[in-house]
């Protein structure tokens, strides 16, 4: 799955700015993130049309990069977080970057990862049982 990373100006209304942008051609923000330094922000999303918000950055030379990131389902919250960081643990898979989605496919919690090593932790978390989702699973 597709997160974009985005560098705003740390203003009032920049993302709000960012998600109009989005939302008025039809794309949903599915996560965030955000941290904020002193003159800019750091962003964070997963959208539910990658190929538009590239084609949009591109138009309105927004500066962004592509990293490719897990998106992992819950069943049941409070156990599963703990079972899933236990699995990445003993594979020696480094969390570098994790935050929740905020659309939540089959009524279900959902996790967004990027680690360092994403082969290795689809085949950790799918062979504990855990569903890993693709990007038709959160568009709508």
């Amino acid at each position: 799955m597709k997160q974009f990373s985005v560098f705003l100006l740390n203003k009032v209304g920049a993302l709000l700015e960012l998600v109009k942008l989005l939302n008025d051609h039809d794309v949903h923000v599915l996560a965030l993130n955000s941290q904020d330094s002193t003159d800019s922000a750091l962003v964070r999303l997963i959208v539910s049309d990658p190929d538009m918000v590239e084609s949009l950055f591109e138009l309105h030379e927004i500066a962004y990069s592509i990293s490719e990131i897990l998106v992992v389902e819950m069943r049941e919250t409070a156990v599963d977080l703990k079972r899933m960081l236990q699995a990445l643990l003993m594979a020696e898979v480094n969390i570098q970057v994790c935050y929740p989605i905020l659309y939540r496919p089959h009524g279900r919690s959902a996790l967004a990862l990027h680690v360092d090593d994403l082969d290795c932790s689809w085949t950790v978390l799918a062979g504990e049982g855990f569903q890993v989702l693709h990007q038709i699973d959160l568009s709508r």
